[in-house]
């Protein structure tokens, strides 16, 4: 069966689109209590969280009266960071957990991600079971499911986030400023940072609902820039709606992105004789990052753009740190899933520990200028043999050399190819990426 609804990252969309309903969560919360429930033998709970999005109310209703119908218990954990849904399932046993949000997206849009009860993604073959029952009459169980609100989930999670730093660790006279997005970390990351010992000043921590992304957060943070100046702060950090990723801002404002935030860890778990195994980034990594880890004698592989690659890839190498440049940072030796909270506190601890600010230890690693133009396609083509593209892109590494780095990538969600060029000066790769940004347009047309 082909997949129609579970994408890279759960499913989905604009409310009240499909397939983004009222009536398909409901439908989706039975299907997946029935296939989940023929799977074990064992609990019978599932966790539902959600972000700050006013449509959350309605879809945690839905989820939650479609699993009781399958026979599931639910576990009701109100807003919090997705990553602390895969952190709860675990510590729960409970079947699976389930997040409401659409991440860094408009509060107009929602998503549906699942957890296994692991603390990963459910396997395609759970994920393509629940499609199926999907097609299938709606029926209610022998025995009903019952639900309760789990009232200590966020005090738990924020032991959980303080536990993974060492005895001892202290954050006293630090001042940070913290972006919350109005999202799910809002009442989460300012009392894990303050409660380590640093002087917290919150921005973007009043959600209502129509407000998470909203010029604030990971994909904005030109507030947080502004703030950290303004108030002399050691440094910024900006979570998106869910939690899941994160970008620092040093106390120059100046933005430290996933690169960086990945280097930066690396580079302490290398230098303080723990050692670094390797580190996964994605087709969108910066080729000055690739560089910089060379340079540590740190191992590196790309991975698809999407953290289930990046996670698929670590697993393969048996590695146990990866991330996008976007900032979701995946430290598995700590938890499961991209974290924001957790890769922030890895970032402080290199800080704390060198005893030197944020923008210098982000020093030995030097981005590269990008150029990236997007080619629409009037229909999707496949441009991989076209022998005057393969010629255009030899001659392009040819004059980059051993400094440089070629990139065609069609987008997953629209008609067009993401040309991309990486060099170590910005004229000359502006102009190589508008060369061959036309070439492949002349392919296309």
């Amino acid at each position: 069966m082909s997949r129609n609804y579970f994408g890279t990252d759960g499913i989905r969309g604009r409310v009240g689109d499909s397939p983004i309903t009222p009536d398909f969560v409901l439908k989706l919360g039975w299907a997946a209590g029935r296939v989940l429930a023929e799977r074990t033998s064992g609990s019978k709970l599932i966790l539902i969280g959600k972000d700050t999005r006013i449509s959350g109310y309605m879809f945690e209703s839905a989820l939650q009266a479609g699993l009781i119908n399958a026979g599931i218990d639910v576990g009701l954990l109100g807003p919090m960071p997705t990553p602390a849904i895969a952190y709860l399932t675990r510590t729960f046993q409970a079947q699976a957990g389930i997040v409401i949000s659409a991440s860094h997206n408009p509060y107009e849009d929602n998503g549906i991600k699942f957890f296994s009860s692991t603390g990963t993604k459910l396997p395609d073959d759970v994920e393509l079971a629940i499609e199926a029952q999907l097609e299938k009459p709606m029926v209610t169980a022998e025995r009903l499911g019952k639900a309760r609100r789990i009232e200590d989930a966020a005090g738990r999670y924020i032991e959980f986030c303080k536990g993974t730093m060492p005895w001892g660790f202290s954050l006293q006279g630090m001042k940070v400023v913290l972006d919350c997005a109005n999202g799910a970390t809002y009442h989460i990351a300012p009392n894990v940072f303050s409660e380590l010992g640093a002087t917290i000043i919150p921005l973007a921590v009043e959600p209502n609902g129509t407000n998470i992304n909203r010029g604030c957060g990971s994909t904005s943070p030109e507030s947080l820039q502004e703030k950290v100046l303004e108030s002399g702060a050691d440094l910024g950090i900006a979570f998106d709606g869910d939690g899941d990723r994160l970008i620092f801002v040093d106390h120059k404002g100046e933005l430290v992105d996933g690169d960086e935030i990945l280097y930066i860890i690396a580079s302490a778990k290398q230098k303080s004789g723990a050692g670094m195994k390797g580190v996964v980034g994605t087709l969108m990594s910066n080729y000055g990052f690739e560089l910089a880890l060379k340079d540590l004698d740190i191992p590196f592989v790309r991975a698809k753009v999407g953290d289930r690659y990046v996670i698929e890839a670590m697993n393969e190498n048996g590695w146990s740190l990866g991330g996008e440049n976007s900032g979701h940072i995946i430290c598995s030796e700590v938890t499961t899933t991209g974290d924001g909270i957790i890769a922030a506190l890895q970032v402080l601890l290199a800080v704390v520990s060198s005893g030197r600010a944020l923008h210098d230890i982000k020093q030995g690693m030097h981005k590269m200028p990008q150029v990236m133009i997007n080619v629409r396609m009037s229909q999707r083509q496949d441009i991989s043999t076209n022998t005057d593209v393969l010629t255009a892109v030899a001659a392009t590494e040819k004059v980059l050399g051993s400094r440089g780095r070629v990139l065609l990538r069609p987008s997953g969600t629209e008609p067009v190819v993401r040309v991309m060029v990486e060099g170590e000066d910005r004229g000359e790769v502006k102009q190589l990426a508008q060369e061959l940004a036309e070439t492949v347009e002349k392919a296309l047309a």
